[in-house]
C-alpha cells in the first residue's frame, strides 16, 4: 500500500486515459448504479432518516471519494455497517446532531490519514471485526422483522431485548400479503443471479414487487404511505448547527463512525486490490472518504464509507478507475431526478426482503462458528464484542473490544517474555553454533560471584513484574551482575525504568553492573532516557565473552568474601 498522498483519479489521468478505459468504466457505472439505487433507500430508511438521504449520500459522498480516494475501483455510500450507530445517533440527537457527528468523523478521517495512520488499522484484531459485524447483521435483521411480517406493533423500542418482546406479542397481527411479498422478494434475490448477473436481483425484487402491490392492491406499506413522496432534486447545502456541548455529546459516536468508516473502507480496497492486482493508498483514501463525510450532510446525507459488494460488482462488470465510481453516482442523480417520484411506490416488505439478505450476508456466521475454536483469548473478543453490540450499543462494544484485545495482547505477550538466572546453565554449558554470541560456552571460566539474568522477548510495562519477581529468586548478592539483553527486540518506558531501578539498588549494595548485547531499539531508548549514562559505556558489552572478561577485573581486585 503506497503512502502517497495523491488521489487515483490524479493518477490515472496522468498516466493516460483513453476511449477504450472510459467506455468499460461508463458501462460498469451505470451498473452499479442500479445495484446502489434500492441498497441506498433501504439503508436510509433502516437508519431512521429518509428514504431520499441515502441517495443524497450516494451522490454527494460518492463523488467526493470518487475524486479525491486512494482506491482505483472503490465505490462508496450508505452501508449496513452504520446502520446501528446512526440509527442510535438520530432517536437521541435527531438529524442535525447526526449531521454534527458525520461532520466530526470526516474530520477525524482526514487527520487518521495525514498522520499516515492507515496501516495502523491492519492491527484491528478479526475476531473484534468479526463480532461487532456479526452483531450489526443481527440488529439489521431485527429491525426489519416487523416490515418484513407486516406486523401491526406501533412505535418498536431500540433496545434489542425489548423489540423481540413486542414482536412476540404481536404475532397475531401478521400481514400474509406483507409476508408473500417479502417471501417472494428473497426468493427472487436470491435466485435471481442464477438467471443473470448483470441486472441485481434487489432491483428486478423492488420493481416486481411494486408492480404486484399495485396491480393487486395489496394491503401493505410502501414508502410513500410511511414517508410521504421523495423529492427529486438535491436539497440545497445546509451547515449544521454546531455547538461545543454537542460536540462533546457527539464526539464518541463520531469516532465509531470514523472507526467503521475507516475499516470497512480499507477492507473494502483490500478486496479490490485483491480482484484487480493494483495497490491501494491507504491515507490517501482516508482523507477522501474523510471529504466526502464531511460534504455528505451538508446536503442532507448520512456517513458513508466503501461499499465491499458495490466494489466487486464494479471490477466485475469492467471497471477501471475511479471514473466508473463517479459515473455511478452522476447516474443515480439522473435517476432521482427523473424518476425519484416514482420511489414513493416500493413496498416496504421488498426493502425489508433486501435487508434480510444484506444482514444474512452480513453475519459472516460460519466464520463466526469457526472462531469459536480458536485461543480462549480470541474467543472471549469475539463474543463480548458480539453481545455488547447486540445488548448495549455498538460505539461501547468497539471501545471495550479495542480495550480487551489490547489487554489479552499484552498477556499474550507477556506471557512468551522469559527470564532467567542463567549463571548455573552457563557453568554447565550449552553449545552454539559458531560466532554466535555463546559459542563454545562452556568452556569458559564464569566466576562464582558472577550472576548472568537473561531476558527472551519484549521488555514492556507488561513483563516488567515478571522481570521483578524473577529477580527476587537471587538469593545470595553477587559482586558482578550482567544483564542479558541478546533476545529482547523491544523495550519501553516501564521497562528502561526498571532496570534504572535495579542499576541504582545494585551500586547501592556495591554490585557492579554489566549490559551484555542489547540490540537497536533498546540501545537507542536507553541512550535518549539518559539510562546509558548511568550504566557507565565502561559497563556496555557486545557479547558474553566482553561481559565476562570484564567481570574479573572487579572480582579480582576486590577483597575475598
Amino acid at each position: 500500500m503506497s503512502q502517497r498522498l495523491e488521489p487515483k483519479l490524479f493518477t490515472v489521468l496522468r498516466e493516460g486515459y483513453g476511449k477504450a478505459t472510459f467506455v468499460s468504466d461508463l458501462t460498469s457505472g451505470v451498473i452499479v448504479a442500479i445495484v446502489a439505487l434500492p441498497l441506498a433507500i433501504a439503508f436510509a430508511i433502516a437508519s431512521g432518516v429518509k428514504p431520499e438521504q441515502g441517495l443524497y449520500t450516494a451522490i454527494i459522498a460518492g463523488v467526493a471519494i470518487a475524486l479525491f480516494g486512494g482506491s482505483r475501483t472503490q465505490i462508496s455510500g450508505p452501508t449496513g455497517a452504520f446502520i446501528v450507530v446512526i440509527y442510535a445517533v438520530v432517536q437521541k440527537y435527531g438529524y442535525e446532531g447526526l449531521a454534527v457527528a458525520t461532520l466530526l468523523a470526516g474530520g477525524m478521517l482526514i487527520i487518521m490519514g495525514l498522520l499516515r495512520m492507515g496501516t495502523l488499522l491492519k492491527f484491528i484484531p478479526y475476531p473484534l471485526t468479526v463480532g461487532f459485524t456479526s452483531g450489526i447483521a443481527l440488529i439489521i435483521f431485527s429491525s426489519q422483522f416487523k416490515d418484513l411480517l407486516g406486523l401491526d406493533t406501533g412505535a418498536v423500542p431500540a433496545e434489542f431485548t425489548a423489540k423481540w418482546v413486542l414482536f412476540a406479542g404481536s404475532m397475531g397481527s401478521v400481514n400474509l400479503s406483507a409476508v408473500a411479498v417479502s417471501a417472494a422478494s428473497i426468493l427472487i434475490i436470491v435466485f435471481w443471479p442464477h438467471v443473470t448477473r448483470r441486472i441485481p436481483g434487489s432491483l428486478v425484487a423492488i420493481i416486481v414487487s411494486t408492480v404486484a402491490v399495485q396491480l393487486l392492491s395489496l394491503p401493505v406499506d410502501t414508502i410513500g404511505s410511511r414517508f410521504g413522496q421523495v423529492p427529486s432534486t438535491l436539497p440545497a447545502p445546509h451547515i449544521p448547527n454546531v455547538s461545543w456541548s454537542l460536540v462533546r455529546e457527539l464526539f464518541s459516536p463520531a469516532l465509531t463512525i470514523a472507526l467503521l468508516g475507516a475499516i470497512e473502507s480499507l477492507l473494502s480496497a483490500v478486496v479490490a486490490d485483491g480482484m484487480m492486482g493494483t495497490r491501494h493508498r491507504s491515507n490517501m483514501e482516508l482523507i477522501g472518504q474523510g471529504i466526502g463525510n464531511m460534504l455528505s450532510p451538508l446536503f442532507g446525507g448520512i456517513p458513508a464509507t466503501g461499499a465491499i459488494a458495490r466494489t466487486a460488482t464494479n471490477i466485475r462488470n469492467g471497471g477501471k478507475t475511479p471514473v466508473s465510481a463517479l459515473v455511478h453516482s452522476l447516474v443515480l442523480l439522473l435517476i432521482m431526478l427523473f424518476f425519484g417520484r416514482w420511489a414513493a411506490l416500493i413496498p416496504m416488505p421488498s426493502l425489508a426482503a433486501i435487508l434480510v439478505v444484506v444482514a444474512y450476508n452480513m453475519s459472516e456466521w460460519r466464520t463466526f462458528r469457526k472462531l469459536l475454536r480458536y485461543p480462549k483469548s480470541d474467543v472471549i473478543v469475539l463474543v463480548a464484542t458480539f453481545l455488547l453490540t447486540v445488548l448495549i450499543d455498538l460505539t461501547v462494544a468497539i471501545e471495550a473490544g479495542i480495550v480487551l484485545s489490547a489487554l489479552l495482547l499484552m498477556k499474550r505477550m507477556s506471557d512468551t517474555t522469559e527470564m532467567q538466572i542463567i549463571t548455573r546453565g552457563l557453568a554447565e554449558g550449552e553449545k552454539e553454533e559458531e560466532g554466535s554470541d555463546d559459542y563454545d560456552i562452556a568452556s569458559r571460566d564464569v566466576p562464582e560471584d558472577v550472576t548472568v539474568f537473561e531476558v527472551q522477548g519484549s521488555l514492556f510495562f507488561g513483563a516488567v513484574e515478571q522481570f521483578k519477581e524473577t529477580l527476587t529468586d537471587i538469593r545470595s548478592r553477587p559482586r558482578v551482575f550482567i544483564l542479558r539483553m541478546r533476545h529482547v527486540r523491544a523495550i519501553d518506558a516501564t521497562g528502561l525504568q526498571a532496570i534504572e531501578d535495579l542499576v541504582t539498588r545494585l551500586r547501592k549494595e556495591n554490585v557492579e553492573f554489566l549490559l551484555s548485547g542489547a540490540h537497536a531499539q533498546p540501545m537507542v531508548a536507553m541512550e535518549s532516557s539518559g539510562l546509558l549514562d548511568l550504566i557507565g559505556e565502561a559497563n556496555l558489552c557486545g557479547n558474553i565473552d566482553e561481559a565476562l572478561k570484564r567481570a574479573r577485573t572487579p572480582i579480582e581486585a576486590a577483597p575475598s568474601r
